[in-house]
């Protein structure tokens, strides 16, 4: 007998929609904020029948390249957010609203400057939206991408 779901710490695939679902993780003052949010992003993907493809990996890139820029450029991650529907949404907070602008030229094979292009390249959307405390930087993915592991196309 082979048991699946909530006693064994399985998640239990029964084809329902993950529309709606949100699964946030606080960052402010955590160490190794990046890789906790990558596991993180990696459990939702599981969890949502999302993981397995080249997109699954694009996506663990992007909230890498979000805690990054945030940690480096917006005095540090408060919180991921992971929104699922018919895309997912990725949402970094941080405590400054001084909104992201792309280098104006990153020098190729030197590290540095490289992300929002990465975050413009891997990701269907992107955008910030501004708040009393901050402010978020998020990216989104079809989720037709998340089924289909089909590339951005560009």
């Amino acid at each position: 007998m082979v048991t699946i779901g909530p006693d064994t710490g399985d998640p239990l695939r029964t084809g329902l929609s993950v529309a709606g679902q949100r699964r946030r993780l606080a960052l402010s003052g955590v160490r190794g904020h990046v890789a906790k949010g990558r596991d993180f992003t990696r459990r939702a993907l599981q969890d949502w029948g999302w993981d397995g493809n080249a997109t699954a990996e694009d996506v663990l890139l992007l909230v890498s390249e979000l805690l990054t820029n945030a940690s480096l450029h917006a005095g540090g991650c408060i919180e991921l957010a992971l929104t699922a529907g018919e895309v997912l949404r990725i949402e970094v907070f941080d405590g400054t609203t001084t909104l992201p602008r792309r280098h104006p030229s990153p020098q190729r094979g030197l590290p540095g400057g490289h992300g929002l292009y990465i975050v413009e390249r891997l990701s269907d959307r992107w955008g910030t939206a501004t708040h009393e405390n901050g402010k978020a930087v998020w990216a989104e993915i079809e989720a037709s991408r998340l089924t289909s592991g089909r590339s951005t196309g560009r």
